[in-house]
């Protein structure tokens, strides 16, 4: 297997790097990213990467300037359109061609899809490895309760249910019927839309 390597002076945040440091490859996203020139000694880089294959998150260092592979991934935007079954069905935004994803393909980030929503899909040999949605999505709130006057002076926050069926925490003026704009990454309310 070959890929291509990067220097870690050179690389910055999400790019995708790949370990033969054990008999299967391990694929890692880049999550965080710094540099230190300590006083004394030589520079290094302190890195948060995350496992695509287990999902686990662990911090590493590497001497400035060493090579680090970087991962032949096959990055491509495609536009969810139905659900068939147990299957997402996403549609090529160059080729309009059909692909389908199982939903441990998707995991957890099953409860951000909604019809027409464009996505990155990241595949390896043919294997999708990772759906990055985009950061901020605006969604229609089906479910909240009401807030009752007074609860907004300490800026407290409720639970409502979007189009999805995920539960976002919302401020208490948020209604049901309200536009809300979501962080895809950490669940967390934006604004109203």
């Amino acid at each position: 297997m070959t890929y291509r390597c990067l220097l870690t002076s050179c690389y910055h945040n999400l790019h995708i790097m790949g370990f033969s440091c054990y008999p299967a490859f391990y694929w890692l996203s880049n999550e965080e990213f710094l540099h230190v020139k300590p006083g004394k000694g030589a520079a290094f880089v302190r890195t948060k990467i995350r496992n695509y294959v287990t999902g686990n998150t662990v911090e590493k260092t590497f001497r400035a300037g060493a090579s680090v592979g970087e991962a032949d991934v096959v990055k491509e935007t495609k536009q969810y359109t139905y659900k068939d079954g147990g299957q997402f069905v996403f549609m090529d935004m160059s080729t309009y061609e059909e692909s389908r994803l199982n939903e441990s393909d998707l995991g957890d980030k099953k409860m951000w899809l909604k019809e027409g929503l464009e996505c990155e899909v990241l595949s390896w040999n043919g294997r999708v490895i990772d759906v990055e949605f985009p950061i901020s999505t605006t969604y229609k709130v089906v479910e909240a309760e009401i807030g009752v006057k007074g609860d907004t002076v300490q800026g407290g926050s409720k639970p409502v249910t979007i189009e999805t069926g995920a539960t976002v925490y919302v401020p208490f003026f948020v209604n049901a019927g309200d536009d809300i704009v979501v962080d895809t990454r950490t669940a967390s309310y934006m604004s109203r839309a």
